[in-house]
């Protein structure tokens, strides 16, 4: 076992379950929480929930830019969600094939898309398609857990963050999901799992 995450388990980490139905809307859910606080996320996507409903791609397209500016997307996540539900619609985007891709080959995927990152599609092959060992050393909460677990002045960035998680494969979605939750603990109750 691994002492810095036996030290965390013990402050009272735990792994907090949380799956998405894999599919368009839960990949825009994560690409409309880019670089956005919960909070703001939530607001947007409530709203865009409402514009949108049902939400699938052909829904989406069928909205005129006007009424899905309202929502709160900005211009260029409203052009990558419209990218995104076009590339499903014609095929050249195939999410479904996704979930059956190893890892790797499904990031390359995911960001071969418009507006998906590396952040975004390892926030969607965790969350989405539930792949145990995916570590999201982009996210920010996840490096100020390394950080604080290690006790440090300094947050890691993202090459040393994912040194640091090396040795937790195959299992570093475990370990991300103990990191978020330690964050919440260290940080007064604030969640930072971003799906």
């Amino acid at each position: 076992a691994d002492p810095e995450i036996a030290r965390i388990v013990a402050a009272g980490a735990r792994p907090q379950l949380r799956l998405r139905a894999p599919g368009f809307a839960s990949l825009l859910r994560i690409i409309v929480g880019q670089q956005l606080s919960i909070a703001s996320a939530d607001a947007i996507w409530g709203r865009l929930m409402l514009a949108v409903d049902p939400l699938s791609p052909e829904n989406l397209l069928a909205q005129p830019e006007a009424c899905l500016r309202t929502t709160g997307l900005g211009r260029a996540k409203l052009d990558y969600a419209r990218g995104l539900a076009l590339a499903i619609l014609d095929g050249t985007f195939d999410l479904a094939a996704v979930a059956r891709m190893h890892a790797d080959d499904a990031i390359t995927h995911l960001t071969a898309q418009k507006g998906i990152g590396p952040w975004t599609a390892e926030i969607y092959l965790l969350f989405a398609t539930g792949h145990p060992d995916i570590f999201p050393a982009g996210d920010l909460a996840l490096r100020e857990a390394l950080r604080l677990m290690h006790d440090r002045d300094t947050r890691p960035d993202n090459r040393e963050a994912m040194t640091l998680s090396a040795g937790w494969a195959p299992w570093r979605g475990v370990a991300a999901r103990l990191l978020w939750d330690y964050y919440r603990l260290r940080k007064s109750g604030r969640d930072a799992m971003p799906a």
